[in-house]
């Protein structure tokens, strides 16, 4: 799959504390995920503390790897590009499906178990998401029910268990924005 490059802007401040573009250019971490038939991440910034520091002109704070939950305290944005689903998601496995995961550091988020799984990459992170999709579509499937997701549109994850699939014939592209959060005693996992 092809895709265009994301471009990130970053601000700062010069040594007379006057506001400049810092940065300017493409998204410098980008990696498909679980294989040909997974996703591309462009990880545009993270933050590791709220309130996030500011200062004159440091860069993003440093990581290794695509993870995919922001850090403790911290936050993530970031674009995935999402191909057509195809047989290989509709017939992993568990075992692969934990694996695709493990991948960017969330092998236990993964839920599928097997026959009666809604989708094969149903999942759940300790976290509040913004979705929001930029180009094509995607299908947000939950425990009970799913709904269709197209440009424009803005999904709040709050923590729930849920799965993507991509049903058509092109790319979706969503910009994701990740906060850490904490699961409360009504919906401990």
């Amino acid at each position: 799959m092809d895709y265009t490059p994301v471009r990130r802007v970053v601000t700062g401040h010069d040594a007379a504390g006057r506001a400049i573009i810092q940065e300017d250019g493409a998204v410098p971490r980008v990696q498909r995920i679980g294989g040909d038939i997974g996703p591309i991440f462009h990880e545009v910034w993270n933050t590791q503390a709220t309130p996030a520091p500011i200062d004159a002109a440091s860069g993003e704070p440093a990581e290794s790897g695509i993870i995919l939950a922001p850090p403790k305290g911290g936050t993530r944005i970031r674009i995935l590009d999402i191909p057509p689903e195809g047989d290989g998601i509709r017939s992993m496995t568990p075992e692969e499906a934990q694996a695709h995961f493990a991948e960017v550091g969330a092998g236990s988020a993964s839920a599928h178990h097997g026959e009666g799984s809604r989708h094969a990459l149903m999942h759940r992170t300790e976290t509040i998401d913004y979705g929001i999709v930029l180009e094509g579509e995607l299908v947000l499937i939950m425990d009970e029910g799913e709904t269709t997701v197209r440009a424009g549109d803005i999904v709040i994850q709050r923590g729930t268990n849920h799965g993507w699939a991509n049903r058509s014939d092109r790319n979706c592209r969503i910009a994701f924005i990740l906060i850490d959060g904490a699961f409360q005693p009504d919906v401990q996992p």
